[in-house]
């Protein structure tokens, strides 16, 4: 299968997908799946592959591609804050099924992948699916491109159009860290669920906005993540991006 990226940038799925375990950065709100433990190895990557890469202030998802082999070798993918009513998030199609693959460039070139405008959610947020714009539920998927673990690239009409993250919470970290091996607690799903609720239209607008029932929202949930005693690393990678937010709307 031949896919399309940007405009007329192109790659074929291979047979091999990465054998790396994503890293769901959630003060970022991003997701990393790279072989790099910090900024310098991450830095050292861009400079040593090809593909589409954030510039100034541009930030676009970034997908890096080896230039002996063209094959993708990492890539990091922006959450985006909108959030899809419940109602067209329902109608994400649900086939076809994941296949393995990775994708090797056409040719060495530089291109622009832009980040999904439109964030679906699973009931229970057991996978997140992020959408280049709503008319892709409007018509079937031709392939879900496994290009690592739990992460896939949904295709249409031969064109990337968006990708999905299933069981998000299990990949929970702070920065680069490797995320915990060990399973999520129930509490942690709970909270999870709780963060996005804020973190996305329309809680978020009412925090913008000064809305004292917003911000009231945001302290109990600080609250909670701190007495959640369990799973620590995992919430403590929700608590960087809440605390970071009563900061800021804090003094309204």
């Amino acid at each position: 299968m031949r896919l399309t990226l940007d405009g007329d940038w192109t790659a074929v799925v291979t047979g091999d997908r990465l054998d790396i375990v994503p890293r769901f950065d959630f003060r970022d709100f991003c997701v990393r799946v790279a072989p790099y433990a910090d900024v310098e190895g991450w830095q050292g990557l861009l400079g040593a592959t090809f593909g589409s890469r954030s510039w100034l202030w541009d930030a676009p998802d970034e997908l890096c591609f080896d230039p002996v082999g063209r094959e993708l070798v990492g890539v990091v993918l922006q959450l985006p804050c909108v959030e899809t009513d419940a109602e067209d998030a329902a109608r994400v199609p649900a086939a076809p099924l994941v296949r393995p693959g990775g994708l090797r460039a056409d040719e060495i070139r530089d291109f622009r992948h832009e980040m999904a405008t439109e964030l679906c959610r699973a009931p229970g947020d057991t996978v997140l699916t992020c959408l280049r714009d709503l008319d892709v539920i409007d018509e079937p998927l031709d392939a879900r491109i496994g290009i690592a673990p739990d992460v896939a690239l949904l295709v249409q009409r031969g064109t990337v159009v968006g990708w999905s993250l299933t069981d998000p919470v299990r990949y929970l970290t702070s920065g680069f860290a490797a995320p915990d091996p060990a399973p999520p607690v129930l509490a942690t799903r709970r909270l999870f669920t709780e963060c996005l609720d804020v973190m996305t239209t329309p809680v978020f607008d009412g925090l913008r906005d000064g809305d004292p029932v917003a911000l009231a929202r945001l302290r109990v949930l600080q609250d909670n993540l701190m007495h959640q005693r369990e799973d620590r690393h995992r919430v403590e990678a929700l608590t960087a991006l809440i605390a970071d937010k009563v900061e800021q709307h804090g003094n309204w």
